[in-house]
């Protein structure tokens, strides 16, 4: 392989010649015979047996051109790209220049990274809005914790009130007859949840176990059942049993289980603490988009098209992990929310255009101010991720190069410069 031909044919455009020897060429050709001829049949010859010169009078000489290129192309653009020196970005292009006597010849256009230019990222104004813990913040926290070590306890001394649980039998009748999907058999149903026809879960309240009563209800005009939409009902309603939820009591040995303090007050002290460092955090969080915001607005770039639509695709390819993650794909969840894969794209293009540009201004910042990941940095950073994902160190360092977490460190160093230059003002 050589790289004839380098040259610049529109902005951040370039197109590559690549030459190919003969001997190659013909080599992936034969290779391609090889492993397609046990499929074709040709008169006077057994299936699989036709020679190539035979098939190729037959189908034409160019008939095994097209797998053999694609089968050339994944090694001989990568060594071109190294001759090249080009930062390519998105997918090439690629086109027959000549195939003859003297081998192949490949056109290849490719996009480059652009020239980006970025001043006054140096003492960027951002206000920081830390939100103050309040006693009511810390009594949430407190009953989510209640709530999660609560017990469900029978009721037998009186009536269904709402937040209970209900456990009933219940069937509907419009105009005298049942209807489908309108019974139910030891159903437990918690008063309160919103879960049955606005009303019914109302009239449940105030009655007794053993009790049987009706509830007059009416189907919601926009009910996902169309014959029953709008329409007056009727439900034959009996209780079982009725439970309640009770919360441990707020003390001392309340604290004494569920963390390791002693007394209620010291336990009260260390929600505060931590939902103070979570609000310090999130407004952390929010003074780095801020300035990231202003450094796009600063950014002065003539981006590709194929850099967006390639960080887009990161983006959905990202989002299918994390579905499969759950046991999920991305299938699945345009089956139930009615997307299509080219409205996701639409969805998630902003926030790729907005990574592009927030990505080229801190390069291009690290590259002024002679930004370096250091050997260290590296390698602290390849067992972050090793104990992000619970993998062996180097099984990262096997799957990851280098020369991309250095890539990636120098952006941080240059977010982290651009946060230590800020001129921050909190609130």
């Amino acid at each position: 392989m050589s790289l004839t031909k380098c040259e610049l044919i529109e902005k951040n455009k370039y197109e590559l010649n690549i030459s190919v020897d003969k001997a190659t060429f013909d080599a992936a050709v034969e290779k391609v015979y090889r492993k397609q001829v046990k499929n074709i049949s040709v008169p006077g010859f057994r299936k699989g047996k036709a020679p190539k010169s035979i098939i190729e009078k037959m189908y034409g000489t160019g008939v095994f051109y097209e797998d053999a290129i694609n089968d050339i192309i994944p090694t001989v653009y990568p060594e071109a790209l190294d001759e090249s020196k080009l930062a390519v970005v998105g997918q090439p292009e690629f086109d027959i220049v000549s195939i003859d006597d003297n081998g192949l010849v490949l056109s290849a256009k490719v996009y480059v990274k652009p020239d980006v230019e970025i001043k006054d990222y140096a003492g960027i104004e951002v206000e920081k809005e830390v939100v103050a813990v309040t006693d009511e913040d810390v009594n949430k926290e407190i009953e989510t914790v209640r709530a999660r070590n609560s017990r469900e306890i029978d009721v037998t001394d009186r009536a269904a009130e709402m937040g209970d649980t209900a456990v009933i039998d219940f069937e509907g009748f419009c105009d005298g007859v049942a209807f489908e999907g309108g019974k139910g058999t030891d159903y437990s149903l918690k008063l309160g949840s919103g879960s049955f026809i606005p009303g019914f879960e109302e009239q449940v309240a105030g009655k007794n176990i053993g009790e049987e009563f009706d509830v007059n209800v009416t189907f919601p005009t926009e009910y996902h059942a169309e014959d029953l939409a709008g329409k007056e009902a009727v439900f034959k309603v009996t209780i079982h049993s009725i439970s309640k939820v009770e919360l441990p009591e707020l003390d001392d040995d309340f604290a004494k289980d569920v963390s390791e303090f002693d007394t209620l007050d010291e336990y009260k002290a260390d929600l505060k603490a931590k939902i103070e460092k979570r609000h310090e955090a999130s407004a952390d969080n929010a003074v780095e988009e801020k300035l990231v915001e202003a450094l796009i607005e600063k950014l002065e770039a003539d981006i590709p098209e194929p850099m967006f639509v390639e960080e887009t695709e990161n983006f959905v390819r990202d989002y299918d992990n994390r579905l499969r993650a759950q046991g999920l794909d991305l299938g699945t969840y345009f089956k139930y929310t009615g997307l299509t894969l080219d409205a996701l794209r639409t969805q998630m293009r902003p926030q790729a255009e907005k990574q592009v540009k927030a990505r080229l201004a801190l390069e291009k910042i690290a590259a002024l101010e002679n930004l370096e990941a250091s050997e260290d940095d590296i390698n602290e950073e390849y067992q972050n991720i090793a104990t992000a994902y619970g993998v062996e160190l180097e099984q990262v360092k096997a799957s990851i190069d280098s020369a991309a977490i250095a890539a990636d460190m120098k952006v941080k160093k240059a977010m982290d410069f651009v946060k230590e230059k800020a001129v921050i003002k909190t609130k």
